[in-house]
């Protein structure tokens, strides 16, 4: 038998230094050598703490005899290993009598020098701890992913790059993707390019610690290319040193839910337009009676702008009286709500505006209910019955839609651009403006003539109206220009489909009795938000493209592009040159005649502004006033154009030819709490006869003003001073309110004048305005009478002066007084 090396090996290490030996004594392992025969030879002191044997008494005895036959059975494999020569290793149960332990050992071959293994070298660690932690751990793992997997909301974990690590089926039943499709994408494949900034921004304030979690309604795309709307949570794990490992993503399917919403925002909009819309006036109140809104009507009838009405209790703001005795009547609708019924009212009954004069009205109330049928608040509808009544409601829609095409005009698209962009903006969504002009459109006119431009005009809106889509509004801007208000945008590509759309069909245009139009057209457009977010801008901008679609050759279309963006940069400009026109002396008042309608003597003069440099025309009035009133800068020179008015005005008097003078005030100079020392003043220094000057106001001025503004209108005119109103017509008004108020004479809008040979409603109704106002005592001056035939009938109607070109152009004062001295 050979000699046993462990009698040779062990001795030196437990001989050796005194930190060798105590390392092998107290190692937290069972260490031991065990010869060819697995009998030991050596076993540490860790044996007598962990199992209570004197590592002694093993010395001798066989490995099988010391641990049983089911632990030699269970490490077996392991040890068969190493005694053929190979390091080896067993992971598992071992038992301490009855007790199951988890325990991992390493086999160590010793082999000698002839290379046969003369024993092995065992380390045994007790793992039963670390395994329970572990089995723990993988049980409270399949919980977790038996939950994730099945769970009824979609869940993700992604990696901060945004690749997905573990989807579960309700997130694959969301998207239509199997599982493994969606592990081979990240969040961006998925979501629409115009929101991939929006969740760019929240991951990067999670990974950088800023947020904890985020949460928000995001869209992701479908497989089949629907938009599924999601209610999106987000938050973030990170390792033990705070590095971010993936994040945990619940997502749960609204979209039926933003359909309902979207559906809700369509309703509201078509009752918020009906409401604006309709000629009846409509005021709605809370349980309480405490109004919540007035529509357009209603502030114009009542004198209360709703948002200052809002709050207010309803006796407040709708006060009736009884036609025969003025004795208070009771609200209706607090009888309505109280009831439970709708309840009209009783007799006729005199509305009292808040300027304190009364208007005849019918009115009819009822409660408004929620779902539940409980009463959520009421309704008042009324209308005027006094004779103007029917005439206000026609010029209110002759002033806001075109005569020839039926369509909205200028005047409604404002408003019609504010009400789409609310509607995007609450649904989160593009919306888009197209301005289309008709390329060339004028050789139409001139080759076939007007009638002709007239028909193909009228077909071709009617062919525009078809291609539009449901929601779309459309309007005509201009002669030749048409805009078209896209209220619901799902990309930018579908706005790019519906110009080609619409130049192709625009081609398709036909007129009876023409061979072929072949209309051709070019289109800019903007995108709400991109582009901008105020109906003024996004409509500059859409011109911006016309013009850049234009330069680029005819019958095509551009989207707006800050380069483009030339039209702010010339209003800028505008604004700096106007800053400088006064002290450099730019800016002057041209004159243009008003004569008596019966004789064609001159009496009157309209005071107009001019901005000229070197003798040539800067900017046109269209284009620098609108600058000046959004600057501000129009309360120094409409300062110093009353001043100059009233100068030449004086200067006339001196020479012993009076004439009146009318200057126009705007908004901000007659709100201005300084006016009426600014006006006092000019006439004082100027000496004029206050008789010989008349100031031009608007009809909104005038009618949507408050206490203060019947005051400031009743001291100019104890002053003397001449009050007209300037555009009338152009919104609502009722001739029978005019007689509260210090108005000398009324301007029809050159809007009626310039369609009353041609068109019979506003030839009637024209007429009507006038009359009335004469009833009234009220002067009548129509303005741009441009031919013999528009003075004829509005001298045979009843006018007492005409403004227009027909009669004289503006010019300047020297000219002017020729004019006069030639015609004394």
């Amino acid at each position: 038998m050979r000699p046993q090396k462990p009698a040779q090996v062990l001795p030196s290490l437990l001989d050796g230094p005194d930190w060798s030996a105590r390392m092998l004594r107290g190692a937290p392992a069972l260490l031991a050598y065990l010869d060819r025969e697995q009998r030991f030879r050596y076993a540490n002191e860790t044996h007598r703490s962990w199992l209570g044997i004197d590592p002694q008494w093993l010395i001798g005895r066989r490995l099988i005899d010391v641990i049983g036959r089911r632990n030699h059975r269970l490490a077996g494999a392991a040890l068969e290993q190493a005694y053929a020569g190979h390091l080896a290793s067993y992971e598992g149960e071992l038992y301490n009598g009855g007790e199951r332990r988890y325990a991992r050992g390493n086999f160590q071959p010793d082999i000698d020098a002839d290379g046969e293994v003369c024993g092995v070298f065992t380390a045994l660690v007790d793992i039963t701890e670390r395994y329970t932690l572990e089995l723990q751990l993988r049980e409270s793992e399949q919980r977790f992913f038996g939950a994730f997997q099945h769970a009824a909301i979609g869940m993700a974990l992604t990696r901060p790059d945004g690749r997905f690590l573990r989807v579960n089926a309700a997130v694959c039943q969301m998207l239509g993707y199997r599982e493994e499709e969606l592990l081979a994408l990240d969040i961006n494949e998925l979501t629409p390019a115009e929101d991939i900034a929006v969740d760019a921004l929240l991951m990067a304030q999670l990974l950088a610690g800023q947020r904890e979690s985020y949460q928000l309604e995001k869209r992701n795309l479908h497989k089949d290319g629907h938009v599924v709307h999601l209610q999106l949570s987000v938050s973030l794990v990170r390792d033990e040193y705070g590095a971010p490992l993936y994040c945990v993503s619940q997502a749960q399917d609204i979209s039926q839910r933003k359909a309902f919403e979207d559906a809700l925002h369509r309703e509201r909009e078509l009752a918020e337009v009906t409401l604006r819309s309709i000629g009846d006036a409509v005021i709605t109140t809370d349980p309480q009676l405490r109004i919540t809104s007035l529509n357009p009507i209603a502030e114009a009838m009542t004198g209360w702008v709703g948002g200052e009405a809002r709050g207010h209790p309803i006796e407040e703001i709708f006060q009736l009286f009884d036609v025969e005795h003025g004795h208070a009547v009771a609200n209706p609708l607090r009888t309505a709500i109280a009831h439970n019924t709708i309840v009209d009212l009783a007799g006729r009954a005199l509305l009292r505006h808040r300027h304190g004069f009364d208007t005849p009205v019918e009115d009819s109330s009822a409660p408004i209910h929620d779902n539940a049928g409980n009463v959520i608040g009421g309704v008042l509808v009324f209308h005027d019955v006094s004779e103007t009544r029917a005439l206000a409601l026609k010029m209110i829609h002759l002033t806001q839609h075109d005569a020839l095409t039926g369509l909205p005009n200028r005047s409604q698209l404002h408003g019609h651009i504010g009400q789409a962009l609310a509607t995007a903006g609450r649904r989160q969504r593009r919306a888009a403006l197209l301005y289309i002009d008709i390329d060339r459109f004028k050789q139409i006119n001139e080759l076939c003539g007007h009638a002709v431009g007239d028909r193909a005009l009228c077909a071709f809106a009617a062919q525009l109206q078809r291609c539009l889509p449901g929601d779309a509004l459309l309007s005509r801007h201009g002669d030749d220009e048409f805009v078209v208000v896209l209220p619901h945008l799902d990309s930018v590509g579908e706005a790019a489909s519906l110009c080609q759309n619409l130049i192709a069909q625009g081609e398709q245009t036909r007129v009876d009795g023409v061979a072929e139009l072949a209309l051709r057209l070019s289109i800019g457009v903007s995108i709400y938000p991109d582009d901008a977010t105020e109906p003024e801008d996004l409509l500059q901008h859409a011109e911006t493209a016309l013009v850049a679609a234009k330069a680029q050759g005819l019958h095509g279309y551009r989207f707006f592009t800050a380069s483009m963006n030339e039209r702010a940069l010339a209003r800028r400009r505008i604004e700096t040159a106007l800053r400088q026109a006064l002290p450099r002396h730019e800016l002057s008042l041209c004159y243009q005649p008003k004569v008596d309608a019966q004789t064609g003597r001159i009496v009157g003069a309209e005071a107009l502004l001019r901005w000229y440099a070197n003798g040539q025309e800067l900017y046109t009035p269209d284009q620098f006033i609108p600058v000046a009133e959004d600057s501000g800068l129009i309360l120094p020179i409409g300062a110093w154009v009353l001043r100059q008015a009233c100068r030449q005005a004086q200067l006339w008097q001196g020479i012993g030819r009076p004439i009146p003078v009318s200057v126009n005030v705007s908004p901000l100079q007659f709100q201005h709490t300084e006016f009426y020392r600014w006006l006092d003043d000019v006439l004082n220094e100027t000496g004029l006869d206050a008789g010989l000057l008349e100031l031009e106001l608007t009809e909104r001025m005038v009618m949507s003003g408050g206490d203060s503004t019947t005051s400031l209108l009743q001291r100019i005119r104890q002053r003397g001073v001449r009050l007209s109103l300037d555009d009338f017509g152009t919104g609502y008004c009722s001739l029978s309110y005019l007689k509260h108020f210090p108005i000398d004479a009324l301007k029809i809008d050159r809007v009626f004048v310039r369609d009353i040979i041609s068109d019979p409603d506003t030839a009637t109704i024209t007429s009507a305005i006038i009359a009335m106002a004469r009833s009234l005592h009220k002067e009548v001056v129509a303005e741009g009478v441009e031919t013999p035939a528009q003075g004829a009938f509005l001298r045979d109607a009843g006018c007492s002066q005409l403004q227009g070109y027909l009669y004289g152009a503006p010019i300047p004062a020297d000219e002017f007084q020729q004019r006069l001295t030639e015609s004394d």
